[in-house]
């Protein structure tokens, strides 16, 4: 069978560039409007709705980042990656995930119902809430309708072609914000986030199928392609599971030893960061994996070490200054944006933004990836996982949850040993580049105390 024909004019650098561009634009428009509508639904709810969100978002991704078998990342690796019987294929393994992840989604629905009733949980907390059965089970609705998304959002992503995917992605976020202000503003309930989630991955999903050129999806099974999908699969998998695992444990926890408007107070401070952090690995991600993935395709290991160089430096330097910026500026910028009901927000963000510190190796997992050593992603997530899991409940102990954030933050240090170790191997690692950029801490808390002290002094 022909394959889609989808190769890009000029040249690696030319097509990384432009994506990288298109990337930045919806890095840039993406939190302006997520952070835009948060401040608005900010004065329009209770702390307490956001707490009650965030266990619903948490088992929302939870379920999907479990069940993730990395098949975007396999059909922008994989040679067969623009082959439509390939795609097919990942496309029905898709909707079945969809609508295994809708089913486990209305179960533990049901079973936060039954222990609400059984008051298995302490009174007050976010598990108690009697609103949270009923949204978990809403919010699975997403689950089938991502299902369905076209896989030529990833055969664009493979090649470069960005702009029509970002317009996609900033489209339906557009439309999501739009739907949560209005029923916001018209009921102060928590429906208004939850109807924005739904509204736009139907609006994604549409537009995926319909504006971007390509032989339309079927359902469709070949048992080469989905040996190849299970095989590349089952590593990302495991990576998957336990990486979610040591990504949301906090709020996990956090869950049961906080009180809603507590957890709600501490999930600004996980969105403004999250916003941040996401919109950067997107960013990087989105140019690093195809661009490190067609190296790794042509062979050309020289190309591929250049390319992890240039792509390590930008990201360290980011990183590192945004980092520092935080650790000074975060109550300033937490008194901008939210009332004094948020204020505890701005002290938790400080702490959080110490985790850019071992942020920026997650580049090294893109590496690893092109080059199809998905069971060293693996082996990191299995170390944060055990290493959250382990100092969350001594820290909850001993100074709640204040000291647990510390945690939190820094969790991920033990990874360097594995990304050293494997980077070394690959003849990736460079101390003297590590050590050198470090100094970007300081410039950034630097920028960060004097934006402060110039604007109390205003």
């Amino acid at each position: 069978m022909p394959s889609i024909e989808v190769s890009a004019a000029g040249s690696l650098r030319k097509r990384a560039l432009g994506a990288g561009a298109w990337n930045l634009v919806s890095l840039v428009a993406s939190q302006v409007m997520r952070l835009g509508g948060n401040l608005i639904m900010a004065r329009l709810l209770l702390p307490e709705m956001f707490g009650v969100m965030v266990i619903a978002t948490t088992v929302s991704v939870l379920l999907h980042l479990l069940s993730d078998v990395g098949l975007r990342q396999n059909i922008i690796q994989s040679p067969r990656g623009d082959d439509p019987l390939f795609l097919n294929t990942a496309w029905t393994v898709q909707i079945l995930r969809g609508l295994v992840l809708f089913a486990l989604t209305l179960l533990l629905a049901v079973a936060a119902w039954f222990a609400q009733r059984a008051e298995l949980w302490p009174a007050g907390s976010t598990y108690a809430a009697p609103e949270l059965p009923v949204v978990l089970a809403v919010t699975g609705v997403q689950a089938i309708i991502w299902g369905f998304q076209s896989t030529k959002i990833d055969v664009a992503v493979r090649t470069f072609q960005q702009k029509r995917v970002v317009l996609i992605e900033l489209i339906s976020q557009f439309v999501g914000l739009v739907v949560m202000l209005a029923i916001g503003w018209f009921t102060h309930t928590i429906w208004s986030l939850v109807a924005a989630g739904v509204v736009a991955a139907l609006v994604g999903t549409v537009l995926g199928h319909t504006s971007i050129e390509g032989p339309a999806n079927r359902l469709q099974w070949d048992r080469s392609a989905l040996d190849e999908l299970v095989n590349f699969g089952r590593w990302i998998l495991l990576s998957s599971i336990v990486g979610v695992l040591a990504m949301y444990g906090d709020r996990i926890w956090f869950g049961a030893s906080m009180s809603v408007a507590e957890l709600g107070v501490y999930s600004i401070a996980v969105l403004i960061l999250g916003s941040i952090q996401t919109g950067l690995m997107k960013l990087f991600g989105a140019v690093a994996l195809p661009a490190f993935s067609e190296a790794t395709r042509d062979g050309d290991k020289p190309r591929l070490r250049l390319l992890y160089d240039r792509f390590k430096l930008l990201v360290d330097l980011v990183t590192l200054f945004v980092c520092g910026g935080f650790l000074t500026a975060s109550p300033l910028l937490i008194g901008w944006m939210y009332d004094e009901r948020y204020a505890e927000a701005g002290t938790m963000l400080a702490i959080l933004s110490l985790s850019f510190l071992t942020l920026r190796y997650t580049l090294t997992h893109q590496v690893w990836i092109a080059l199809g050593h998905t069971k060293y992603q693996a082996m990191d997530n299995i170390i944060r996982l055990v290493s959250l899991w382990l100092l969350l409940p001594l820290l909850l102990a001993i100074g709640g949850p204040h000291l647990a954030i510390y945690g939190v933050a820094l969790h991920a240090l033990p990874t360097l040993a594995l990304i050293v170790y494997v980077n070394r191997k690959l003849e990736i690692f460079n101390l003297k580049r590590e050590l050198m950029v470090l100094p970007m801490v300081g410039v950034g808390a630097l920028c960060g105390e004097l934006v402060t002290r110039f604007f109390h002094w205003l």
